[in-house]
C-alpha cells in the first residue's frame, strides 16, 4: 500500500481537492470546520481505477502549522504539490517544495486546482510557473494537471496519472524492524488507547508485544485497522491505526515511535550529511541553534559543522546535530532543520547515538562518507568500527540493514578477514581485534614488568584496562585465551611465556609462611612476607586473602568455611559471635571469614547474622 500527501500554500483547495477525490472530509477539528483552515494533518483513503487502494495525508498550508506539515510528509510515496490556477506559486507552495526535496519524496505530480476559476491563459501561467518551481527538485520533470474540486474536471486525469505514477514506484522494503512514527493519538469508546502513523521498515500483527522507542514503554497490539478496517497484519507502508493494551492516553503523543522492543534507542546526537537550500535566508554556522524535524519528532538544536566554520546557502557538509531532546532515528532517515521563520535546509541521517567528534578530522569523514555511500558490508565493516564489540541488533541498527542480512554479512566479513567473531554473537573488525589484542599484550607485559612474582593481571583488571564491559569484555579475553595471545589461569591471564621463578631464599620464606598459618590459624601476630611472595601464594592457591587483611592457609580456610555452612544449614543463620565461638577464635577472624564468604557469594548479610545464599 502506498501513501499519498498533499502539499502547497494555504487556501489552494488541497482538503477540497481530497474530499472531492475520495469523498472523506479530511479536516477533522471543529476549529478547522468553523475557520475553513486546515490546522492539523488530515486523512483519507481512494481507490484508484486499477483497484489499488491508497491513503491520502493532507496537511496544513499555513506559514504557523509548518511543523504539523512536517509530521505528515515524512511517510508519503508521492506528493501531490497543489497550487490554485487563480494565485500561482505562493510562498508556503515554495517551502512545501522544498521540505518534499529535502525529504526525498520519492515521486511525486502537480495539481493546479480551481481551474473553474481561472481562463485558459492564466492557467496556462500557473502550470508553467509550477513546472519552473520544480525544477532542480525532486519533482523536476514531474506532470502538472489541471483540475476543479468543484466541477469535477481533470478529477479521472488526476486518477489515472496516480495509479501510472504509483505502477514504477517501490514498495518500501521490510527489514523486520517495524517502526510507526505517531502523528495521533487518542482514546477510543470500548476499545482504549489507539495510535496512528504511517508504517515503516516492517510489519505488525495482533498480539504483538511493542515498545514505545522515545519512553520505553511496552504494550500489546489489541487491534489494527486501516482505512478503517480491521485487519491482522500491517504490512511497510501502511496508513495504520493501533490499538493498545497495557499503555493510557496520556502516556502517547505525537513524536513517539512505535516499534518492536529492545533494538531502537533515542539518541541526542546524529552524524548527518546536511544540505542547505539555496534560498536559505542566510549562511549557517558552526553551533547555530534550530529546530530538528524527524518524522514526527522536534526538537531544538545545535548543528556542529564538521569540516568548516559556516555552510553557505545551496552547498552541502558533513555534520552532526545535536538536540535537547533524544530522537529515535535510524540511519538513512530524512529531516529537516529549520529557524524560528523559514525552513533552512534538511538531509539524511548517517550515524545515530553518535559520540562527539573531532573537527576537520579526515578519518572521521572517510567513515561518514563510507556509511552514506558504501554496499552495505562496507556499511557494517564502518558500523563495527564505530567502538566495543557489537550484537547483530546494534550492528543491523547501525547498518540499517535486518538482524538476519547484518549476521550475513557479519560471516561474510570474518570469512574473508576482514571482521572477526567472538562469543555470545558479537563481532568487531579485523583491525580493532588487532588492536585490542596489541593493547591486551602490553598491557599485561607491563604487568608482568611491575609484578614479576605474579602469576598473572587479575582478569577483571585486565577487561578494565581494556575499556571493554560486561559480555564483550569477557567475549574479548576469552578470545585473547583461544587464539594464544593469552594464557587463562582462571581468576588471572598472563602471557603465554611468562613463568614466575623465585630462588631458593624465596622458596623458603613461602614454605614457611605456609607452615606458620597452617599450624595456627588465627595468630596473635600475623606472620610476615614480601608483598610479591604473598601475591604468588595467593595467585598459587596456598593461602586465601580477604577484603580485611588477614590471610588463612588454604586447608585451613577450607575446613573453616565448611564448618560455617554446615551451622548455618542445622539453624539457619548465625552471626559473628556464634561463628567466633563456633572456631574458637577471635571476633577479628570470624568476620574476616564471613565478609569473604560475603564476597564469594555464599552466604549474605541479613542484619547483624549471615545466611546461605540461596536458601
Amino acid at each position: 500500500m502506498y501513501v499519498i500527501g498533499t502539499a502547497g500554500h494555504v487556501d489552494h483547495g488541497k482538503s477540497t481537492l481530497v474530499q472531492a477525490l475520495t469523498g472523506i472530509d479530511p479536516d477533522r477539528l471543529r476549529e478547522e470546520k468553523e475557520r475553513g483552515l486546515t490546522i492539523d494533518l488530515g486523512f483519507a483513503w481512494l481507490t484508484l481505477p486499477s483497484g489499488r487502494e491508497v491513503s491520502i495525508v493532507d496537511v496544513p498550508g499555513h506559514a504557523r502549522f509548518i511543523k504539523n506539515m512536517l509530521a505528515g510528509a515524512g511517510g508519503i510515496d508521492l506528493a501531490l504539490l497543489i497550487v490554485a490556477a487563480d494565485e500561482s506559486v505562493m510562498p508556503q507552495t515554495r517551502e512545501h517544495l522544498a521540505i518534499l526535496d529535502l525529504l526525498g519524496v520519492r515521486r511525486g505530480m502537480a495539481v493546479v486546482t480551481k481551474r473553474d476559476l481561472a481562463d485558459d491563459d492564466l492557467l496556462e501561467l500557473a502550470q508553467l510557473e509550477v513546472e519552473e518551481a520544480m525544477a532542480d527538485t525532486v519533482l523536476a520533470g514531474s506532470c502538472v494537471l489541471a483540475v476543479s474540486a468543484v466541477t469535477g474536471e481533470g478529477l479521472d486525469d488526476l486518477k489515472a496519472a496516480l495509479d501510472e505514477a504509483l505502477d514504477v514506484t517501490q514498495q518500501r522494503q521490510d527489514v523486520g524492524r517495524p517502526r510507526l512514527a505517531v502523528d495521533r493519538a487518542f482514546t477510543m469508546t470500548g476499545f482504549g488507547s489507539v495510535v496512528t502513523g504511517t508504517l515503516i521498515d516492517g510489519a505488525l500483527r495482533v498480539g504483538q508485544q511493542v515498545e514505545l522507542a522515545q519512553s520505553g514503554k511496552t504494550a500489546r497490539i489489541r487491534g489494527l485497522q486501516t482505512h478503517r478496517a480491521g485487519i491482522e497484519e500491517a504490512q511497510p507502508g501502511t496508513r495504520v491505526a493501533v490499538n493498545l493494551s497495557g499503555l493510557s492516553a496520556d502516556e502517547l503523543e505525537r513524536g513517539e515511535v512505535l516499534t518492536s522492543p529492545g533494538w531502537l534507542r533515542p539518541s541526542k546526537a546524529a552524524d548527518v550529511r546536511l544540505r542547505l537550500l539555496p534560498d536559505a535566508p542566510r549562511a549557517l554556522r558552526h553551533n547555530a541553534p534550530v529546530t530538528f524535524h524527524a518524522h514526527t519528532t522536534e526538537s531544538p538544536a545545535k548543528v556542529r559543522l564538521l569540516e568548516q566554520e559556516t555552510l553557505e546557502p545551496g552547498a552541502e557538509a558533513w555534520a552532526q546535530v545535536v538536540a535537547e531532546q533524544a530522537a529515535p532515528l535510524a540511519p538513512g532517515d530524512r529531516f529537516v532543520v529549520r529557524s524560528s521563520e523559514a525552513t533552512l535546509g534538511g538531509g539524511v541521517v548517517v550515524d545515530v547515538g553518535a559520540r562527539r567528534h573531532r573537527r576537520r578530522d579526515s578519518a572521521v569523514i572517510a567513515r561518514l562518507r563510507t556509511l552514506a555511500q558504501g554496499s552495505a558490508s562496507a556499511r557494517l565493516v564502518t558500523a563495527l568500527e564505530a567502538g566495543e564489540p557489537a550484537d547483530l541488533r546494534t550492528l543491523a541498527r547501525r547498518a540499517n540493514v535486518s538482524e538476519a542480512e547484518a549476521e550475513a554479512l557479519a560471516r561474510q566479513a570474518a570469512e574473508e578477514g576482514h571482521a572477526v567473531g567472538l562469543d555470545g554473537g558479537l563481532f568487531m573488525t579485523a583491525a580493532g581485534w588487532a588492536r585490542v589484542s596489541a593493547r591486551a599484550e602490553q598491557a599485561l607485559a607491563a604487568f608482568h614488568a611491575q609484578h614479576p612474582l605474579r602469576q598473572g593481571m587479575p582478569r577483571e583488571e585486565l577487561r578494565s584496562r581494556l575499556g571493554l564491559k560486561g559480555a564483550a569484555g569477557q567475549a574479548v579475553l576469552h578470545r585473547l585465551a583461544a587464539t594464544g595471545a593469552a594464557a587463562d589461569d582462571g581468576e588471572t591471564m598472563r602471557l603465554p611465556e611468562h613463568a614466575v621463578s623465585v630462588d631458593a631464599q624465596q622458596q623458603a620464606a613461602m614454605d614457611a609462611y605456609v607452615a606458620r598459618l597452617a599450624a595456627d590459624p588465627f595468630p596473635l601476630e600475623a606472620p610476615i612476607i614480601a608483598p610479591e611472595l604473598l601475591g604468588l601464594l595467593s595467585d598459587q592457591g596456598k593461602v586465601v586473602r580477604t577484603g580485611a587483611g588477614v590471610v588463612f592457609e588454604r586447608a585451613a580456610y577450607d575446613a573453616f568455611a565448611a564448618q560455617v555452612v554446615q551451622r548455618l544449614r542445622e539453624r539457619g543463620a548465625a552471626t559473628v559471635a556464634d561463628v567466633r565461638d563456633l572456631l574458637g577464635t577471635s571476633r577479628k577472624y570470624a568476620l574476616a571469614l564471613l565478609e569473604h564468604l560475603d564476597d564469594e557469594k555464599v552466604t549474605r548479610r541479613q542484619g547483624d547474622a549471615r545466611t546461605l545464599l540461596g536458601e
